[in-house]
């Protein structure tokens, strides 16, 4: 896996040829019990990496588009240490958890103070989920990406439920003006000034922050 910009996350990714950018998945080391978010196909290389860093407890989703690797993941890890992670996603998708044997995270969640989670509306899946990692990572699902080194996007108009929550869930993220990072689960990760690539995505999309 590689190293991100704290040294307790990682991550690892695939190349989507269709969309010319890359698929991530975030490993979250942390006291509490390791996190593992929107797996992708892991590697014999990184599921050792894996194995070095203590394993996973949990194993989050941000979609139902983004259940990737996880049911894999989950029985590879099966016979570890701690057994089988649990599995977690958007509670507005209920027969997608059920079809994973997954839990509904909720912002109001006991998975520990170091994790806030956020749901946003108008993406493409009910719900979607966003975390922030100890005050400072955003992890994004589909929402919102980076497309282009350097600043963030919008998933495109017509995938969008509704464009207008889309930019109020936006927006309501802008506001969070202490983020460090923004780790996009498609394109291009922004590693500093977070909280600034956000607000000039806002502005772009023709709505100043409050």
């Amino acid at each position: 896996m590689k190293q991100l910009h704290q040294p307790n996350l990682w991550s690892w990714s695939l190349f989507n040829e269709e969309r010319d950018l890359d698929f991530h998945s975030v490993f979250w080391r942390r006291p509490a019990g390791n996190v593992v978010i929107d797996p992708l196909p892991l590697s014999e290389h990184d599921a050792a990496h894996v194995a070095r860093l203590g394993g996973v407890k949990e194993i989050i989703l941000t979609n139902s588009d983004h259940a990737r690797a996880a049911s894999a993941l989950g029985q590879q890890l099966h016979g570890s240490p701690g057994g089988a992670p649990r599995l977690w996603g958007p509670a507005l998708e209920p027969e997608f958890l059920a079809s994973l044997g997954a839990q509904p995270l909720r912002p109001q969640h006991q998975l520990g103070a170091d994790l806030q989670v956020l749901e946003l509306r108008g993406s493409k899946t009910p719900g979607e989920l966003c975390l922030i990692l100890e005050g400072h990572t955003l992890v994004t699902g589909d929402l919102i990406r980076g497309h282009r080194a350097g600043r963030l996007n919008l998933l495109p108009d017509v995938k969008l439920s509704d464009k207008a929550q889309a930019i109020s869930s936006l927006a309501q993220l802008a506001e969070l003006e202490q983020l460090e990072a923004v780790l996009v689960g498609d394109g291009w990760p922004v590693f500093r000034a977070g909280a600034t690539a956000l607000h000039e995505l806002l502005v772009e999309l023709g709505r100043s922050p409050d």
